[in-house]
């Protein structure tokens, strides 16, 4: 247990930046999601 600890604190900035990219993957596919308004073609201007 306390090796995997280690590891975690050693190398925390390998975990966290690939996580930081999948949420904000996961964020940007959801606001895709939006409904349109209508008369509107696209959500961005």
């Amino acid at each position: 247990m306390m090796n995997l600890l280690q590891v975690v604190r050693d190398h925390w900035v390998h975990v966290l930046v690939p996580m930081g990219f999948v949420f904000g993957y996961y964020l940007d596919r959801k606001k895709d999601e939006k409904e349109l308004k209508p008369n509107e073609k696209v959500t961005w201007k």
